[in-house]
């Protein structure tokens, strides 16, 4: 898994784009107004997503759409489902425990 993308991702207002993105492409000023940001602020978001591949631009007219790139995130859902398969058998350790505590409880009472 590359840095980059838990780099970029890492700044509150990049996740926010992206989370924008993920309705569909919008231009700079349409990301600025939604996320209340100055459009110089959003360009240079947009620019970090940008270099780590995370976004891409399509150009239609004189509108410049930014997209998220689909690729990055099936990266980042491999790189994850190896923790989600840990992540599940400590939940099913922690549910199995905590039973037996209620359990225990419910004898004693």
């Amino acid at each position: 898994m590359d840095i980059t993308t838990f780099s970029a991702l890492a700044e509150p207002n990049r996740l926010r784009i992206v989370e924008l993105l993920r309705n569909g492409p919008l231009t700079v000023g349409e990301i600025a107004d939604r996320l209340g940001l100055r459009q110089p602020q959003a360009s240079k978001h947009l620019k970090v997503l940008l270099e780590a591949g995370l976004v891409e631009v399509q150009p239609e007219a004189n509108r410049r759409n930014y997209i998220l790139r689909l690729e990055p995130f099936q990266a980042l859902d491999s790189w994850l489902e190896s923790y989600r398969k840990v992540w599940d058998e400590r939940f099913d350790n922690l549910e199995i425990y905590l039973q037996k505590l209620q359990s225990n409880e419910k004898k004693q009472n």
